[in-house]
């Protein structure tokens, strides 16, 4: 359009629509302001131009983005998205150095700062880093934002290892827990207190077959039968009688009961008196006497 007074000979039906168009148009004639030079519309005009290309730029990124994503991390890009997927690769230098930090770590991802100023001031640690721009922690309360975060952390570790060390790429893990996401997302909502549904268990009911006790097998023990005392006189006497020789039971026989009545003598051992040993030596000392003045041994 440039100048004001070519606002009415101006047509803008390509960019703007028709209700539009006459408003402006309405507003450039009445609109107060100062007169623009030429120099300036150039400016203005160039100025323009670049802001589209950047927009343009911007676009040709994204997709570029996009489709990097999706063939590198298909499923932290499904969980996340692409643009924070990207900036928690880049954070942490590759695919594979990302796969390799814990939960936790990849929770707090991006909040370095904020965790050791909380460390060295004993204060609360922070709950998300660059996790917090997922769209699945926008969508939650506030109060919630940590739990969600916690959980979201914990799905983007496995969601990253499975495609930095997985031969087959699939996207089937990363629906399946966004999935679970956002049914917990929606329970919060609903009012439930986020904790893990625990299907109640079924009330016990009997499905065996009745069987009644059939009284015909029953059999009666014969009382035993009484005894006279002298009938177990002498089985106590045949009893007594029994000895166990090589694991069978015999009779004893006479020799034994002769044996068992005659105990055996003890035999004489041949020992040396102490006192004929003493005599052989004091004989044998008397037939020798030393001769003080000589030295030598007289033997009587």
């Amino acid at each position: 359009m440039g100048v004001r007074t070519n606002a009415a000979s101006c047509d803008m039906s390509e960019i703007l629509p028709e209700e539009i168009e006459k408003q402006v148009v309405d507003l450039a004639q009445v609109s107060m302001g100062t007169e623009i030079s030429e120099e300036d519309i150039i400016n203005i005009s160039y100025l323009a131009d670049q802001i589209i290309e950047i927009t343009e730029y911007r676009g040709q990124l994204y997709d570029y983005l996009k489709n990097r994503m999706t063939a590198m991390a298909p499923n932290l890009t499904l969980l996340v998205g692409e643009l924070v997927g990207a900036r928690l690769i880049s954070h942490a230098g590759s695919l594979l150095n990302l796969a390799k930090h814990p939960a936790s770590t990849v929770q707090i991802l991006g909040a370095e700062k904020a965790l050791f100023r909380a460390l060295k001031t004993r204060k609360d640690t922070p709950k998300y880093g660059l996790i917090y721009h997922a769209s699945l922690v926008g969508q939650c309360n506030p109060k919630n934002k940590g739990k969600i975060s916690r959980m979201l952390a914990a799905k983007c570790a496995l969601a990253v290892r499975y495609d930095a060390l997985a031969e087959e790429t699939s996207t089937e893990m990363g629906i399946e827990q966004r999935a679970k996401l956002e049914s917990r997302l929606r329970s919060w909502d609903e009012g439930g207190k986020g904790t893990k549904s625990t299907p109640k268990p079924d009330k016990w009911t009997n499905q065996s077959e009745l069987k009644m006790y059939d009284n015909a097998q029953d059999f009666n023990i014969p009382a035993p039968k009484k005894r006279k005392i002298e009938e177990l006189d002498e089985e106590d006497a045949d009893s007594s009688q029994l000895v166990v020789t090589d694991g069978n039971l015999q009779k004893k026989s006479k020799k034994i009961k002769n044996d068992e009545q005659t105990p055996s003598k003890p035999k004489k051992k041949k020992i040396k008196s102490e006192e004929t040993s003493v005599a052989e030596v004091r004989d044998d000392r008397s037939r020798r006497t030393v001769n003080t003045k000589t030295g030598k041994n007289d033997i009587l």
